[in-house]
């Protein structure tokens, strides 16, 4: 599996756009985006990307969730590429298939898991491969560095399965990925977790409100 992160403008307030391919670009692999940001200026970095021949150069689209940063250039992607198109939510215009949690998909030549991690977004997910031990995040918060937040429960589960997984490297939806410690720094960011829902859990039977002082996030 190679992927590529697609180069934007930096003039437009974007997600990290990926292009997920097979080692080799045969036919049956499917060329596949993870998001596909609101910058056109990725649309001349697909085009220069090792694609294959005889084949689409995106062969398929997959969104983390719906917020326009991450999904806005979708009409442009679709009238360029004629791609099948997956999210987790229905409502996107433009989507052919809906994912579930544990669903699998090919991207490249190799099968992702999908997870459903709400928190950032009710229909955010993340796509996990066991065998290099990627994990594509989208915006889910998986780094938590702040003991303030709450979390909701479908968020921590979502976290518990992640830290059960071999994560070697983490793209995430803005920024640069993480290459280094990514099980280390998961399981971290779920004891912070874990640890403030206990503090909330306490200070409500003493009383207090379990959410104050605390911000969503």
């Amino acid at each position: 599996m190679r992927i590529v992160m697609l180069e934007n403008s930096g003039q437009v307030y974007t997600s990290q756009v990926y292009l997920v391919l097979g080692d080799s670009s045969r036919l049956e692999d499917l060329n596949t985006l993870v998001d596909v940001g609101q910058d056109p200026a990725i649309l001349a970095g697909i085009e220069q990307a090792p694609t294959g021949i005889g084949k689409w150069a995106v062969e398929q689209v997959v969104l983390t969730h719906s917020h326009s940063d991450h999904c806005a250039l979708l009409p442009r992607i679709r009238a360029a590429f004629h791609p099948k198109v997956f999210a987790f939510s229905p409502n996107i215009e433009g989507v052919d298939g809906v994912l579930r949690d544990g669903d699998t998909i090919q991207m490249g030549d190799e099968t992702f898991e999908v997870i459903h991690t709400p928190g950032h977004s009710s229909d955010s997910i993340c796509l996990y491969n066991r065998t290099e031990g990627v994990l594509f995040a989208g915006d889910t918060p998986l780094l938590i560095t702040s003991p303030t937040g709450t979390y909701e429960a479908g968020f921590l589960a979502a976290l518990e399965k992640l830290c059960a997984r071999d994560v070697r490297r983490i793209y995430f939806g803005h920024g640069p990925p993480l290459i280094e410690g990514c099980n280390e720094r998961l399981r971290e960011s779920q004891s912070m977790a874990a640890g403030l829902i206990g503090r909330a859990n306490r200070r409500a039977s003493q009383g207090f409100g379990a959410s104050d002082g605390a911000v969503t996030q």
